[in-house]
């Protein structure tokens, strides 16, 4: 295949939005559709060697998988190789628990599952994920272990008929990332089958050159960068991605690759030194920034400002082409010979192994937080205690004697003093209702990601047991709590609804505060343990509190709804002043998840509570 020196500026024209996206600057709002594409040159370019390897009777599976090996591997494990120390030292025992979760899934090129399962693409906590963005690798090596196979057995039909297979294959993806962002937002932005539409429109495109050529055309090519550059400055993270809005940049690298032959405008732009010099050392550049941002956010706990942003930038360029000149470049330059394949594939075998093996041992370990005593401290209030694990969530069957009183109904900020209630009233028991990310509100459309039900469903589950059932199984007190100000507007009709029915059932209901939320808490925690600082030093002002406003309103609606209120601010604060440390326990085990070390001191807050007389019949 002819080297086009605009591709590689085209590659460019892909890395540079996505690192600036991750660096938080606004202006590339829309930077993340520079993965997008990439898959489109991806789809192209492999599609063309595919073609070619075909027509000359050449190919072979191995082979192939022998060269995305070169070109993935030593780069992509040297990067790997590099983060375990640095996270090592960085990372809090959660965070390294999912890194090496991150390592096991990539190993196995199934990081796009993996974050699918744990976490959004525009999460604030996505942003410290040194590994999150292996998952579009993920998504093309799935891609290329089916669609080799299947251009070899559908070739036999002819080019028309292929071409025409793969454009139906490329609609049907299409009309599923519409359906997919409607319903199930997070498997559309991260799995394959809604992908795949744009690499396949990159194979398109290359059945196309190979049908007319390389055509030069001002106009169309100059439209193409036009719709990619509009995708990367208008678009947020509120577009729906991948959707029929994926067509402009995606239909735009089809412009370009088609209608930008030598002697256009665009040839001449994307064929510049600098762009084709950052379009070669566009892969390892895609490897390196993602893990310098977080690591830089982990260890000072803050967005990067504009002079370290730019030197992270920077650093990154310096170590993507030191990695392209000595490691990408000799691995491709190998020689083809048969024991150089199977030299290659074994190596490439041992590689994935054996950072599968080190990511399970992480696992296994819980992230190692016998790394010192303040670790080992932070790792013991790892998860959450009350949680159940045996029945599966959705089966209701999560209580702490056989027929409780008490019902604690919302997600996990409900979850994470169950433990204290039931230490509070052991002869009444706790019947535990709730599920991650999911607020004790009936039509709440929000996904769990902790589950295989979702919010909607499990509410429905939980509100019909509450009717149909619980008052007739000795529960008296329903206790309701979230994360979310319950009252805002987008979910004030639906609990009020909901605190409604369940008065005139006959339940005593109660609602709880979320814990006392502030900006830098968790950035006082874990430097504290860090630097063997005492955390009686993590004080704040009530006044400063990120989530103020949320003990003002629930107040309001409590005292409107002729209910109960435990405020959790008079378990934190005293006069105005709030700590995250209470007589040596540590209260909060991140930005505002209660600790299992403070159930005791919680336990005493419940029976001191006034409210508590009336939580059940004594």
């Amino acid at each position: 295949m002819k080297y086009r020196a605009e591709i590689d500026g085209l590659r460019a024209l892909a890395v540079i939005p996505v690192i600036f996206f991750h660096a938080g600057f606004d202006l590339f709002s829309g930077g993340f559709v520079g993965v997008d594409v990439f898959f489109v040159i991806s789809g192209y370019l492999i599609t063309t060697i595919l073609i070619d390897d075909i027509e000359a009777q050449r190919f072979t599976v191995l082979g192939f998988y022998e060269r995305r090996a070169r070109r993935l591997l030593p780069a992509l494990t040297l990067v790997i190789s590099c983060c375990i120390p640095v996270a090592w030292f960085v990372l809090n025992p959660f965070d390294l628990r999912e890194f090496s979760q991150s390592i096991l899934a990539t190993s196995v090129f199934s990081s796009n599952f993996y974050f699918y399962l744990t976490s959004g693409y525009f999460d604030t906590a996505a942003e410290l994920k040194p590994l999150l963005h292996t998952w579009s690798l993920a998504v093309e090596e799935q891609y290329y272990l089916v669609f080799p196979l299947f251009l070899l057995a559908v070739w036999r039909f002819g080019e028309k008929q292929v071409l025409g297979l793969i454009a139906a294959l490329a609609v049907a993806s299409l009309f599923a990332s519409e359906w997919g962002w409607r319903n199930v937002p997070h498997a559309n932005f991260y799995l394959a089958p809604t992908r795949a539409w744009e690499i396949l429109a990159g194979s398109m495109t290359a059945f196309m050159v190979r049908k007319q050529g390389l055509s030069g055309s001002n106009f169309l090519s100059l439209l193409g960068l036009c719709a990619i550059v509009m995708a990367v400055f208008v678009y947020d993270e509120a577009t729906p991605f991948p959707s029929v809005y994926a067509l402009l940049p995606v239909i735009g690298v089809v412009l370009v690759v088609l209608y930008g032959g030598t002697g256009t405008i665009v040839a001449r732009l994307l064929s510049n030194r600098v762009l084709v010099g950052v379009g070669l050392i566009s892969y390892s550049a895609y490897l390196w920034h993602q893990p310098l941002f977080a690591f830089y956010r982990a260890y000072y706990l803050e967005q990067p400002d504009l002079g370290p942003s730019l030197a992270i930038i920077l650093f990154t360029l310096v170590l993507a082409y030191l990695t392209w000149r000595f490691i990408e470049v000799p691995a491709r330059k190998g020689k083809p010979s048969k024991y150089s394949q199977q030299y290659v594939l074994y190596l490439s075998a041992f590689a994935l192994a054996s950072l599968a093996i080190l990511g399970l041992i992480g696992h296994i370990e819980q992230g190692f937080p016998y790394r010192n005593k303040d670790m080992l401290r932070l790792g013991q209030n790892f998860g959450l205690s009350s949680y159940c694990s045996g029945a599966p969530i959705e089966a209701l069957e999560c209580k702490s004697i056989d027929r409780p009183q008490i019902a604690v109904w919302g997600d996990s900020y409900a979850m994470h003093f169950v433990q204290g209630l039931r230490d509070a009233y052991p002869g009444k028991g706790v019947h535990q209702l709730t599920l991650s990310s999911c607020p004790p509100v009936p039509g709440y459309r929000g996904a769990s990601r902790a589950s295989t039900v979702s919010c909607h469903d499990y509410n429905e589950l939980v509100a019909r047991y509450l009717e149909d059932t619980g008052l007739s199984n000795d529960l008296q007190t329903v206790v309701l709590a979230a994360s979310e100000n319950l009252t805002s507007e987008i979910l004030l009709s639906q609990f009020t609804a909901n605190v409604q029915n369940l008065k005139e059932l006959g339940y005593h209901v109660i609602v709880v505060t979320p814990t006392v939320e502030f900006a830098a808490s968790e950035k006082c925690v874990t430097q504290a343990m860090r630097n063997d600082v005492q955390l009686s030093s993590c004080q704040f002002e009530f006044a400063t509190a990120t989530n103020k406003n949320v003990f003002e309103d629930l107040e309001k609606f409590t005292q409107e709804m002729e209910i109960d209120l435990i405020d959790l601010s008079a378990f934190m604060c005293r006069n105005g002043n709030c700590s995250l440390e209470k007589n040596g326990h540590l209260v909060v085990r991140d930005a505002g998840h209660l600790t299992n070390e403070i159930q005791a001191e919680l336990s005493d807050f419940f029976v001191r509570n006034s409210l508590i007389e009336n939580f059940v019949d004594e």
